[in-house]
């Protein structure tokens, strides 16, 4: 007969067991993600991000990229919040630091937390939402400054879509929603939606319009969504402009090359960073976990 003393020690070990298993197997969903963002531009980028309230603060609000520069970004789980990019910045003679497009009025590279004054393209995601799923999207609701594309990064579930808008809009942005530079230029800098350039709340999904019921695309929004499908043009756009995946890397990437922006699934990319959003069933391999398993499994039935 085993000791009381022993047996209870078993009992711990094997439960001890047990939850290391339990551990192995969860250990995917509370790993942090890689947010990799690339420019290129062939002119300078400034990155802004924003944490949506009751979010964990990311390391950093903001930061250059370079033509062909790239900048990676851990992301907690549970985290959502937004991504853009900043153009035409320089510091004045205060050092004030500001932006013509995309610009946070923190008067410095980082944003601390301030948000993306319009018009902006933004990447916007909740991670670790309904279901553990992550939810993104391309959004031009608030304008367009700069193209930008998301590709998710060994994802599983959801449809891991690549999303975004590659075209320049700013080309041919209808003169009453053209945003131009300072100097007397008329070449359009970004491309304002119609919610801001006339505050009518037909266009901004306010008011009596403030249902999906009543609020339906313009000619303003069609615009933004018939050069770009798959992004957001305005408030209730949800149909063809969210996407979802679980336990995924992101790569943001400014003024995306269209050979680089056809429809494919996460599955088929290469991971951006094993130290990111990998498990660490990944990281040993599955037949490895199952190999730890029986091994804890025999130290308990050897006591």
């Amino acid at each position: 007969m085993i000791p009381c003393r022993h047996l209870i020690m078993a009992k711990l070990q094997f439960s001890m067991a047990i939850l290391t298993l339990s551990f192995i197997s969860s250990f995917n969903s509370i790993t942090s993600s890689t947010f990799t963002l690339t420019n290129q531009c062939n002119y300078p980028v400034w990155a802004g991000l924003l944490s949506g309230a009751g979010t964990a603060p990311l390391p950093t609000t903001g930061f250059p990229l370079q033509p062909s520069q790239s900048n990676s970004v851990q992301v907690p789980p549970g985290w959502s919040g937004r991504m853009w990019g900043r153009t035409l910045c320089s510091t004045d003679s205060t050092g004030r630091f500001s932006c013509v497009t995309g610009d946070c009025g923190s008067g410095t590279i980082e944003c601390n937390g301030s948000g993306a004054a319009p018009p902006t393209t933004l990447a916007e995601f909740t991670l670790n939402g309904a279901n553990g799923m992550d939810f993104y999207d391309v959004s031009l609701v608030d304008g367009y400054n700069l193209p930008m594309m998301v590709v998710p990064q060994g994802g599983t579930g959801g449809n891991c879509n690549v999303t975004g808008c590659i075209a320049d809009l700013n080309k041919n942005c209808p003169s009453a929603l053209r945003l131009t530079a300072t100097g007397g230029s008329d070449e359009s800098v970004a491309c304002k939606s119609a919610c801001e350039a006339f505050g009518d709340p037909m266009y901004c999904c306010s008011g009596a319009y403030s249902t999906p019921q009543t609020c339906s695309p313009t000619s303003y929004s069609e615009y933004f969504k018939t050069a770009c499908p798959t992004a957001y043009s305005y408030a209730y756009d949800d149909g063809s402009s969210t996407f979802t995946c679980s336990s995924a890397n992101y790569v943001i990437t400014f003024c995306p090359t269209p050979a680089n922006s056809r429809k494919t699934t996460g599955a088929g990319q290469p991971p951006a960073d094993s130290s990111g959003g990998s498990s660490l069933a990944e990281a040993l391999g599955g037949h490895s976990v199952m190999v730890i398993a029986v091994l804890l499994l025999t130290m308990v039935w050897k006591l």
